[in-house]
């Protein structure tokens, strides 16, 4: 069906992919009830520094650190979500691909998070329930080959229960 791409096109296409792929997982209690969206599910029972399931990675493009998009629509429903759990603070980590070196990859990843960050505040949520860390190339959330496929999914921001 796909005939042609343009410059952006597969870049796009592995992007709304991954957040396709990402919004049709579903977490799921210990009772097996599906915990998604459910706005009594006690978050902090996940412990500090627990990835956070309702709040999907945020991707970015190379050497980026601008939110496109489809990253503000996903950010959108993350600010959602933190405005119905007032109590649950969150840190968010940026990420990189291992392409460049270990100090580069730490600022992009900073700068990462803080774009993320300043995108939350944009839409409500208060300064003081965010806070930001960089690991650079440190935590790949996928190893093994050195390709695009592997490099995208690792250029992200991902969150977890902060204190």
């Amino acid at each position: 069906m796909i005939k042609t791409f343009n410059r952006f096109g597969i870049g796009a296409a592995l992007a709304m992919a991954m957040v396709l792929g990402a919004c049709s997982k579903k977490n799921t209690k210990d009772d097996g009830d599906t915990a998604a969206g459910d706005a009594s599910m006690n978050v902090t029972d996940l412990g500090s520094g627990s990835t956070i399931p309702e709040l999907p990675p945020i991707y970015f493009a190379y050497d980026s650190f601008n939110l496109d998009s489809v990253a503000k629509s996903s950010l959108g429903g993350h600010a959602a979500w933190l405005r119905s759990k007032p109590g649950v603070n969150v840190q968010v980590e940026g990420h990189t691909d291992e392409r460049g070196t270990t100090e580069y990859n730490l600022a992009l990843g900073e700068r990462r998070a803080a774009s993320i960050r300043d995108y939350l505040i944009s839409q409500g949520i208060e300064a003081g329930r965010l806070s930001t860390i960089s690991y650079g190339e440190e935590r790949p959330s996928v190893s093994g080959a050195s390709n695009e496929a592997t490099w995208s999914r690792n250029r992200r921001g991902e969150f977890v229960l902060a204190n």
